[in-house]
């Protein structure tokens, strides 16, 4: 599971990853906040890369307290003496530890559910302190500890497979009765298991060839426990989840409820509870059906938007030639941006971006485009895939998708912003949220089409289908957190709403339910998008400012929540107990 925390396997994005300043560059000056936030950050990454054994009640102690013991650090701070931008970075590191205190609530819960299916985390977590605390070490006693998990993995997996075979969902204390298990559960208690198995691992190797008696004593324990634990994970993750590593692989996550989504939207500093955003959802599907059948009438289609979409999938590039599209779309859209003044461009930024193309397993979870490290990863089918997926990845990687996503990725979107937090306030990076990262790039696209990058009636039908494509995303993922959508309707909504290709639709639900993306993650994009659009209308249309500059001082701000960027560029009051009140959608009519 990641986490968006202090910069501890941030889980915003493969497609952005925020680094400080290059050594020798200028750098802001320091501020009397700067030094606290700077040990505040180093001591949660310590504490959470030294306490590292998983499941661990000792691990989930220390980041409680570590947390706590930050807020009470940063509360002994005088708020009324600092700079507007070191009031901003007060409160993002507030909310921060708050919201890291919110994901051990949330984490610890998830491993005492696992806990009937793990009986040998104890065994395997006591060998590893032992070592860790440096301990005496007798090694046949510690052969006889790693031979008893061997017949707690078996017992567990015979009451898993009775569970299989049972006709009651009741689940049982006793050690011989069957144990049902949901495919959620038996996914994370498979991962769960793996790490375990590493944990063993690496306890054996740290001993292993240098003590006389221990390899004599534990190695062939060791291997036999190494392999009922990799037999077991395979088994919850094959046999119960139904993840065989297949195309058709189901999707399998758990919704993370009302609350644990509402302490989320708190925050990303959202003054909307997940009625309203449903309703802005909403809202935005009837202005994109709308333009959809304006643009079907302009390709012949009359209202039929759906066959306009199917004429657009149509017009793909042989095999062979996509990344030479990207190629092409990218050097026309930074001329594009630059002919609007949408941003500075650096020379640099322009010079240090390439490509790279999309394994068939990554399509699983990532059937379109994507960003990281420089490089935009292109989305094609290899020659290997079968002729049915070959085709809906080539449908959905279209020539007038790749119009759209491409600027999104690359420049203006994410690789400028890349580029320039990079270089700006690096006292930030820990702090990255996905609907200032998300929302930017979108911005992009929707600004673009404002100002007719769309060159054709297909051209629009591709940008409107990734409209479609971000506000379904809100409506689906946040109706599954709330339990009320199952993955297969998440599924037929995104084929029969938005037109996706089956292949397609099943890997975006696979990505956003499968507990790598933290729960706002899908619905980042609109919601962000529509928060710059606000600061736009507000800023430049009110004549404050160019749109240059409120472009470039938004990437110089770093990825952190928008509501505070506001802040930070109109001077507003803030407090120390500062929460979100920026209604920048409006008050969207609820059904």
């Amino acid at each position: 599971m990641n986490t968006t925390h202090l910069g501890i396997a941030v889980g915003t994005t493969l497609f952005m990853v925020m680094l400080p300043a290059p050594a020798g560059q200028d750098k802001p000056p320091a501020t009397p906040l700067a030094p606290l936030m700077q040990q505040i950050v180093a001591d949660y990454r310590d504490v959470v890369s030294f306490y590292d054994l998983p499941g661990s009640p000792l691990r989930f102690t220390r980041q409680e307290t570590t947390s706590s013991n930050g807020l009470a650090r940063l509360q002994s701070v005088n708020f009324t003496t600092l700079t507007q931008s070191e009031k901003v970075n007060y409160l993002v590191l507030r909310n921060d530890l708050e919201a890291g205190l919110d994901e051990v609530t949330r984490e610890r819960k998830q491993w005492q559910d696992m806990e009937a299916l793990l009986p040998y985390r104890a065994g395997i977590a006591s060998l590893e302190q032992a070592r860790r605390e440096g301990a005496p070490l007798d090694s046949q006693a510690a052969a006889l500890q790693v031979s008893h998990l061997i017949p707690l993995v078996k017992q567990i997996r015979g009451r898993v497979e009775l569970g299989l075979k049972a006709a009651t969902n009741t689940v049982h204390s006793a050690t011989n009765l069957p144990l049902v298990v949901s495919a959620p559960l038996a996914r994370d208690a498979a991962a769960a298991t793996t790490r375990l198995r590493a944990s063993l691992k690496k306890w054996f190797a740290f001993h292993d060839g240098y003590r006389p008696d221990f390899s004599w004593w534990v190695r062939k324990p060791q291997e036999e426990a190494d392999k009922a634990l990799e037999d077991y994970a395979k088994f919850l993750n094959e046999t119960v989840a139904g993840l065989k590593g297949k195309d058709d692989d189901p999707p399998v996550g758990e919704p993370v409820g009302e609350k644990a989504l509402a302490n989320a939207i708190r925050h990303e500093f959202l003054p909307y509870d997940a009625q309203a955003l449903l309703a802005i959802s909403d809202r935005e599907m009837a202005w994109c059906e709308k333009e959809m059948k304006q643009a079907a009438r302009d390709m012949g289609f009359g209202d039929d938007w759906k066959a306009a979409l199917e004429k657009v999938k149509s017009d793909f590039v042989k095999p062979g030639e996509q990344a030479e599209l990207v190629q092409a779309i990218g050097r026309e859209a930074i001329a594009f941006a630059r002919k609007h003044k949408l941003a500075t461009l650096p020379p640099l930024c322009e010079e240090t971006w390439t490509l790279t193309m999309t394994s068939p397993e990554t399509l699983k979870t990532i059937p379109y485009v994507a960003y990281g490290g420089q490089k935009m990863t292109v989305a094609y089918p290899r020659d290997d895939m079968d002729f049915e997926n070959k085709l809906m990845t080539m449908r959905g990687n279209n020539r007038h998708f790749t119009r759209t996503v491409t600027p999104h990725e690359l420049i203006p979107g994410h690789h400028l912003q890349r580029f320039q937090a990079a270089r700006s306030h690096p006292e930030r990076a820990a702090f990255a949220t996905p609907l200032n990262v998300e929302g930017w790039a979108f911005y992009c696209e929707r600004r673009f089409w404002d100002l007719g990058w769309a060159g054709t009636p297909e051209d629009r039908v591709g940008m409107l289908f990734w409209r479609m494509t971000r506000a379904a995303r809100v409506k689906v993922t946040l109706e599954f957190h709330l339990g009320r959508m199952t993955p297969s309707e998440m599924i037929e909504y995104f084929v029969t709403r938005v037109g996706h290709e089956r292949l397609g639709a099943t890997s975006e639900v696979r990505r956003f339910i499968n507990g790598d993306f933290p729960p706002l993650y899908q619905a980042s994009y609109l919601l962000g998008a529509l928060q710059i659009e606000a600061l736009r209308k507000e800023l430049v249309d009110g004549g404050r400012m160019t749109e240059q500059d409120l472009h470039d001082a938004i990437l110089s701000a770093n990825a952190i929540p928008l509501e505070l960027v506001r802040a930070e560029l109109l001077g507003l009051p803030l407090t120390p107990e500062f929460q979100s009140s920026w209604k920048f959608a409006g008050e969207p009519a609820r059904k």
